[in-house]
């Protein structure tokens, strides 16, 4: 290998490392750190309320849900805690081992209260969307990954089988969704426009969390807590005209241990051989120069969420999330681990990197050629 090749590869692998004085997260409290752990993973905030008391899921589950079926809709299955040989022996197409998964607490986001053999409630955790499994025991059935956005869970799939969403326009809209999507206004405004299941890691230098930059990341917990997962607890926002109070408060105590457990979420680093280095080495150079990326991917955590939103029509993406919100304006997403995440752009309209660079490529008038294209990519891939 050459000096100039050598110096390349340096270079990226060091970008990639995450060698910047703002890459590094806040100083957390590991007490608060293990306290909110445990809340993502395990802590329903009282949601049975909705899950059990009006979706009526535990009776979907236990007549109809094999862990096959489970897996098929994007389920998954923690192995760290499954017995020695169950997977060998259960019957992977019967809705009782499903159930006896649950008992196990093996099913990552789905926890439920099981009695004789029957179960009896069941509610859903922050884990449900934003955690997946590494697939070292089979497809779907792995170690946890907290933070990895669940791109294969189907939410809206999953709530058309509830006897309470049967209706022919709720099935419509459910049914439209697909892998990885999921739409936290339709609810409330009655538009029907899902967005990717974003990941929860890498935010630890960053301020405004959600794509349209309503505010840190307890705001997006508090809202989805109460509004989405159905946790028996208080949200009030005027700008959306929502306001909801619940004796007791389960969700606003476990806010700030949940925050301080997602912003020590490191983003993941590339897997080895995944990106060209050379090529990703000239694709920095484009970045900061030519491709006028850095002009918006700023600082360690490449955004500049801290500092400013923009309007949908400087980014040249759909506006209708934007409208919905209270913001009316779009945050710069943080680019160190997006390579775990396609698709991008928060409707996921941008199925690769090279997507998302033609997209600005055209938007801004870059002129930038297939193989300046190429290099961008492999530069992305690498952070």
């Amino acid at each position: 290998m050459d000096w100039r090749r050598l110096v390349a590869v340096s270079f990226v692998v060091l970008a990639a490392a995450g060698c910047n004085d703002d890459a590094d997260g806040p100083d957390l409290d590991p007490a608060e750190v293990e306290q909110g752990r445990q809340i993502f993973r395990h802590d329903t905030f009282g949601d049975e309320q909705l899950w059990t008391d009006q979706l009526r899921m535990h009776e979907v589950i236990a007549a109809a849900v094999s862990p096959q079926t489970a897996l098929a809709v994007g389920l998954k299955v923690d192995s760290s805690v499954l017995p020695a040989g169950i997977l060998q022996t259960a019957d992977l197409t019967s809705p009782a081992t499903t159930v006896e998964l649950i008992r196990l607490d093996a099913v990552v986001g789905v926890k439920g209260r099981v009695e004789n053999g029957r179960l009896v409630s069941m509610g859903i955790t922050c884990a449900l969307c934003h955690s997946t499994v590494d697939n070292s025991v089979a497809q779907g059935i792995g170690q946890r990954l907290d933070g990895w956005a669940n791109r294969d869970l189907n939410p809206g799939l999953i709530l058309s089988l509830s006897p309470a969403m049967q209706d022919p326009a709720k099935q419509q809209v459910l049914k439209s969704w697909g892998p990885g999507k999921y739409d936290a206004y339709w609810n409330h405004d009655g538009i029907n426009d899902p967005q990717v299941i974003p990941a929860a890691f890498g935010l630890g230098n960053v301020s405004l969390e959600t794509f349209t930059g309503e505010g840190p990341v307890s705001y997006w917990n508090n809202y989805v807590a109460v509004t989405q997962m159905g946790g028996r607890g208080d949200f009030n926002d005027a700008r959306l005209g929502i306001r909801i109070d619940q004796e007791p408060d389960m969700v606003t105590p476990k806010l700030p241990p949940l925050r301080a457990y997602q912003l020590s979420l490191a983003a993941p680093a590339p897997p080895a051989g995944s990106f060209d280095a050379a090529a990703a080495a000239r694709g920095r150079t484009l970045f900061q120069g030519r491709a006028r990326c850095v002009t918006c991917h700023s600082g360690g955590s490449f955004t500049d969420a801290n500092d400013r939103l923009h309007a949908p029509a400087e980014v040249g993406t759909d506006a209708k999330l934007a409208s919905r919100g209270t913001t009316r304006a779009y945050r710069t997403t943080p680019l160190r681990g997006a390579w775990q995440h396609p698709p991008y752009f928060h409707d996921g309209s941008a199925k690769t990197f090279a997507d998302v660079v033609r997209h600005y490529n055209g938007h801004l008038g870059l002129q930038l050629s297939a193989a300046e294209i190429a290099d961008l990519e492999q530069y992305l891939k690498s952070l």
